[in-house]
């Protein structure tokens, strides 16, 4: 099963809206192309903010994946004045380390590789970033922003952006333009090669030694030949260990420029003092260039892929068909469709396979790796022993075979539209989780409405629109199918 908020992505709005709410929201745009959605709030004295760069893991090409998420990590690690008690002696010893990391990178491509010479150079390495950390002021800037009443300061790397997102109380506010700016133009990437080792021990965790890890990684490589949805966010650890400061730097400084960024406030502020901090803080730093095209398309399939992951865990499946954008016509009963079948415990699939035949521990439905470009259909089901990965997938089939034929009928329907408007309630009843939606709104429809004009669409599907989707998308040729295979059964 899947919580309905997460399957419905964009829904917003309040319950029985027929049209756009009139909510005072204030949007501008400065003269570098540093964007700002602000709307005032004044239920409690806090404020949240959300700082969107429209560059995520799709933007990355073979060489340098994961150093979108690697950026994520590194920009906490402060600026020239934050994080540092000596820049003048620190920031020198970087140029001998990344030296030392070159020549690393060019034996490890030779033909010849003197492992003895490389184990030196990873030594060197690691001293001479003992010796810079003595100048290091850990975590100083989380410090400030807690200090001063953070909460919730964090980051998230997606296919498709990187948002940073924190909420300070309202008298604290200028706070957050202050440290944001210096952020943005000044950061230092200290720490670094211990944090890329953080990064590549990340990817241990969740996908080298992550039974479910791994079988994500496996299916989105199989589903996806040529468009970049098909690499992890995370990165290749071929590709981890071979990131560079100087190469990261140069991407930050290329990329994460403010005619890149979204800003989203909302809480309680004065929208023209926003507006005047915004100035003073952000317009005199210069724009960059755009993200970098994408430009690939993945062709379509025509026969079901199949792959198997071994290894010593418990069986796992995971299908996904191929689905268009969330800009297209038929998103809205896509989505829906994805309701019906995992959306709540009187659902579809998770009534039949986990409840009433009991071939599943978990079932859930998700749309991804992201909403830009064409994206996956996924089911994901835990088989129930001593039931099978195969007895699971059949089960599924049918369902989709009954829904095709059939659709839903008007009650269920009925069920699932009811309960996107008690989901959308509590979607504003929080500055951070209206926030992200007005961001991820401005950032793929480019208008904050967007968000609650995606509410109205979801009500107006009908069975007949379900029963089409499903017939036309999530059909046997067009179908990726995972499952883990445990070791000790082949």
């Amino acid at each position: 099963m899947v919580k309905l908020a997460s399957v419905l992505g964009l829904v917003a709005a309040a319950p029985g809206a027929a049209q756009e709410p009139d909510l005072p929201v204030t949007d501008f745009t400065l003269e570098n192309g540093m964007r700002f959605v602000v709307l005032p709030r004044r239920a409690s004295p806090t404020v949240a903010f959300i700082t969107r760069f429209e560059i995520g893991g799709a933007n990355e090409h073979l060489g340098v994946t994961g150093v979108a998420h690697l950026l994520e990590h590194l920009l906490f690690k402060g600026t020239t004045t934050v994080g540092t008690r000596d820049p003048d002696r620190e920031v020198p010893l970087f140029g001998a380390m990344d030296a030392a990391h070159d020549t690393l990178v060019r034996l490890r491509g030779s033909r010849a590789r003197d492992t003895l010479r490389m184990r030196s150079l990873g030594t060197r390495i690691e001293a001479l970033e003992d010796t810079a950390r003595q100048y290091v002021v850990g975590n100083e800037f989380d410090a400030i922003l807690t200090r001063a009443g953070a909460q919730g300061l964090n980051a998230t790397t997606t296919n498709d952006a990187t948002s940073y997102f924190v909420e300070l109380p309202a008298n604290r506010a200028e706070l957050w333009f202050v440290m944001e700016a210096d952020r943005m133009q000044n950061p230092v990437f200290r720490e670094f090669y211990t944090e890329r080792d953080v990064v590549m021990e990340e990817r241990r965790m969740r996908v080298e030694s992550e039974p479910s890890g791994a079988l994500y990684e496996a299916h989105l490589s199989a589903a996806y030949r040529v468009h970049p949805y098909g690499v992890p966010v995370v990165g290749y650890m071929s590709d981890l260990e071979n990131l560079g400061r100087e190469m990261v730097d140069a991407y930050y400084r290329r990329y994460y420029g403010p005619n890149n960024a979204i800003v989203t406030v909302v809480g309680d502020v004065d929208v023209r003092q926003v507006e005047r901090w915004a100035r003073a803080y952000f317009a005199n730093i210069p724009p960059s260039d755009p993200p970098p095209p994408i430009l690939a398309v993945e062709p379509v399939q025509n026969g079901e892929r199949r792959v198997e992951v071994v290894l010593d865990a418990q069986p796992q499946l995971r299908i996904g068909w191929h689905v268009p954008d969330a800009f297209h016509p038929d998103a809205p009963a896509i989505v829906m469709t994805s309701a019906l079948l995992t959306g709540g415990r009187s659902t579809r699939l998770y009534h039949s396979l986990v409840q009433d035949d009991r071939l599943a521990t978990a079932v859930f439905t998700s749309l991804g790796p992201g909403s830009r470009y064409p994206q996956l259909f996924q089911i994901d089901a835990t088989p129930r022993s001593p039931h099978t990965p195969a007895e699971v997938e059949e089960a599924i089939y049918g369902m989709l075979d009954s829904l095709a034929t059939y659709g839903p009928d008007e009650d269920e329907l009925d069920r699932i539209k009811n309960s996107v408007a008690a989901s959308t309630v509590r979607r504003l009843q929080s500055n951070l989780g209206l926030a992200f939606q007005l961001s991820e709104s401005v950032a793929l429809f480019g208008d904050w409405r967007e968000t609650f004009r995606v509410t109205d669409t979801l009500r107006n599907v009908t069975t007949e629109d379900v029963r089409r989707v499903v017939s036309t998308y999530l059909t046997a040729e067009n179908r990726t199918v995972a499952t883990i295979v445990t070791r000790s059964s082949r």
